[in-house]
């Protein structure tokens, strides 16, 4: 039996694991599966406990964001692997999606000026702009060249350093905060995932963050740093209840959140192209493209409706992909379902809560640190000529700037403070796709797109994509 999307021949030996469909054996099947979930779980997770923070949500509230993390996950992830329709939602590739470190300082600021109700009342509107783009997608591509998305995602990068830096230092408003011990551990976290990403190889190196959590997680239990109660006083399985948080709806918030989700419903495709060229030798459909951003829009909707935060394709997840060549559905639906397992124990949810701030600043320190070079590899598909660093120097100066000196904007109404200085990425987005459009292009700078059987692509870009 042939599918008509990937070519993949359904079979039932070992070769099923380079196939979309069949069942590999289940002595592949489950360590191919925990690789992925291993690889994506402590990012997933991540933000929840962070916006958790920001927000002053109590344990029990933070366990549900969490297990809300874990679930909508899962399920969009599910939605990406069986499509509706001819992939009129979800993409049918192989991808694990998960919340996403992306939006997370738009959603600090969000959570920070107003509250968790409003962060879902922004992402509910969010998700449904990622729909209508997904759906005009091949019009509205080429306004994000990877000069404008490169420039973005290193924004974004950027950004998040001051959080990783909070967090290594006991997180803000601890009464330990900036003791030497906090720095001793969140350094011995980021040395151990150093040490796994550049000395190691398969499981140990895909999961490095995992490991060193763990790692700092052990040493931090033999000086009382973790707290156990949140996990003695929850359930065993539990459903998050719904809109349990609630909406609330400020127009401010809405524009930053609409612009963040068109800019990574470009990166979608991005990770999308890397998913069909590393691991199926071949380019996306326009309706697959089209497919998976609607999707991950849908699903954000959804996702509001029990407390999961915004969602996006896990890069990670794409490298083990390219690198192993393994596409079988079964593999990346079995890791969605351990996903969405986790995700109804609010005991498991818990055991994130008592992880030590340090730790989690020593873990993510380095991706951000990934999350910032990325970018900077978007950007460097382009010549750094005297337009290319115009456009990114200038978007990353207002943008950060801006951001930094939020007081700037005090005498504007209060929304554009909200919009232009919450967060840089608003800044940076409009500023580069402005500065793309109006300055003139270099000679043999980017190639145009061109539309071939249904896929809209660029050279240089499906070359950069191949190498990840």
């Amino acid at each position: 039996m042939k599918d008509t999307n990937t070519g993949a021949v359904k079979e039932t030996n070992k070769s099923a694991i380079f196939s979309w469909l069949g069942t590999p054996p289940a002595g592949e099947l489950i360590p191919l599966s925990l690789q992925h979930v291993a690889a994506m779980v402590i990012g997933c997770v991540t933000p929840a406990i962070i916006i958790a923070g920001v927000c002053n949500l109590s344990s029990s509230d933070t366990v549900i964001l969490i297990q809300s993390a874990l679930l909508i996950s899962a399920l969009i992830t599910f939605m990406q692997l069986f499509p509706i329709g001819n992939h009129m939602i979800g993409a049918g590739l192989p991808v694990i999606m998960g919340v996403s470190f992306a939006y997370l300082p738009t959603l600090i600021s969000i959570g920070g000026q107003f509250n968790l109700a409003t962060i879902f009342g922004a992402q509910l509107v969010g998700g449904i702009v990622a729909i209508i783009f997904g759906y005009f997608v091949k019009y509205l591509r080429p306004l994000f060249p990877p000069i404008v998305t490169g420039t973005v995602v290193f924004t974004i990068g950027l950004s998040l350093y001051p959080t990783a830096i909070n967090y290594m230092a006991g997180g803000s408003g601890s009464a330990t905060y900036g003791e030497p011990l906090n720095w001793a551990i969140a350094i011995f976290v980021l040395v151990v995932v150093v040490f796994l990403n550049n000395f190691t190889k398969g499981i140990w190196k895909l999961a490095s963050i995992l490991f060193g959590i763990i790692a700092g997680y052990i040493v931090s239990l033999f000086f009382g740093l973790v707290d156990f109660s949140s996990i003695g006083t929850s359930a065993w399985v539990t459903i998050p209840p719904l809109m349990h948080f609630g909406y609330e709806f400020q127009p401010a918030a809405i524009a930053t959140m609409a612009i963040l989700y068109i800019v990574n419903s470009v990166q979608a495709i991005g990770d999308l192209s890397a998913t069909t060229l590393g691991g199926m030798d071949r380019e996306p459909t326009m309706e697959e493209l089209s497919g998976g951003i609607i999707a991950n829009g849908l699903g954000s909707v959804i996702g509001t409706l029990f407390g999961g935060l915004p969602t996006a394709t896990y890069s990670q997840n794409v490298g083990i992909v390219s690198n192993n060549k393994v596409i079988n559905r079964s593999v990346f639906a079995l890791a969605a379902a351990i996903m969405a397992c986790a995700g109804f124990i609010p005991k498991f949810a818990a055991i994130f809560t008592s992880i030590p701030k340090c730790v989690l600043g020593g873990a993510t320190v380095s991706v951000f640190a990934i999350i910032t070079m990325s970018g900077m590899r978007l950007i460097a598909q382009n010549k750094l000529t005297v337009r290319t660093t115009n456009i990114v120097g200038l978007s990353v100066a207002l943008g950060v700037g801006i951001s930094q000196v939020p007081e700037c904007l005090d005498l504007f109404p209060s929304w554009v403070g909200m919009v232009f200085g919450g967060s840089p990425v608003v800044v940076s987005t409009i500023v580069a796709i402005l500065l793309n459009l109006i300055l003139p292009k270099d000679e043999a700078e980017e190639q145009p797109f061109e539309e071939d059987n249904g896929n809209l692509v660029e050279a240089d870009e499906i070359q950069e994509f191949g190498e990840k």
